[in-house]
């Protein structure tokens, strides 16, 4: 029986959880023979985004929020039609669900083989914008506040179980400050349709 249990967490949890962090830490290597796409590597490789520079963590401006939005349009497109089970977690969380282990590990398995795409165009939407992965996730982080965003990760929580621990699924929301809701709002309509990526770490 114990045996049993085992191979069922290995096949249900501990593999998926691998094969996500595996396609999101490795983001899949594009080519491209023409002039490059939005989103896309040219000459073939993969796209690294800038080197941070200055201060990170500097509150938000009207640049970085349209770069924000800018880049989360390519990621969403290479998601493609995995995005649907990630925005259904996400609309349960709007409904005062935590998500359980199950909903995490049905959405890990449906975005295991396009995560590594989206982090791709990520990764090339941010060198594209000149704009480092760091100041990207404090730039999220800022919108998710304006936007009322639990702060869920599920690739933290992909880690966490890799590492035989259990992962915090609590909703914890922080209030965005006036200047962040302002710069926000008119592009709230399109960010609520793609927030569900920040529960990626997208």
């Amino acid at each position: 029986m114990l045996a049993l249990l085992g191979g069922l967490a290995w096949f249900l949890v501990i593999q998926p959880a691998r094969a996500f962090l595996a396609n999101w830490q490795t983001p899949a290597t594009q080519t491209q023979s023409g002039p490059a796409q939005s989103g896309q590597a040219q000459g073939g490789g993969t796209v690294t985004p800038p080197a941070p520079t200055g201060n990170v963590n500097a509150a938000l401006t009207k640049t970085d929020v349209q770069k924000f939005v800018r880049v989360r349009r390519q990621v969403q497109q290479a998601m493609g039609s995995s995005f649907t089970g990630v925005q259904q977690v996400w609309t349960d969380i709007q409904n005062g669900q935590n998500p359980n282990l199950f909903q995490m590990m049905t959405v890990l398995r449906e975005v295991g083989g396009s995560v590594g795409a989206a982090r791709q165009a990520q990764a090339a939407a941010l060198n594209a914008e000149n704009m480092s992965a760091e100041r990207y996730a404090a730039v999220r982080a800022g919108v998710n506040r304006a936007l009322g965003v639990p702060s869920i990760d599920f690739s933290q929580a992909a880690q966490s179980l890799q590492n035989g621990q259990l992962p915090d699924l609590n909703r914890d929301v922080q209030t965005g400050t006036a200047q962040e809701r302002a710069l926000v709002q008119p592009f709230q309509r399109e960010l609520s349709e793609t927030v569900a990526l920040g529960l990626l770490g997208l």
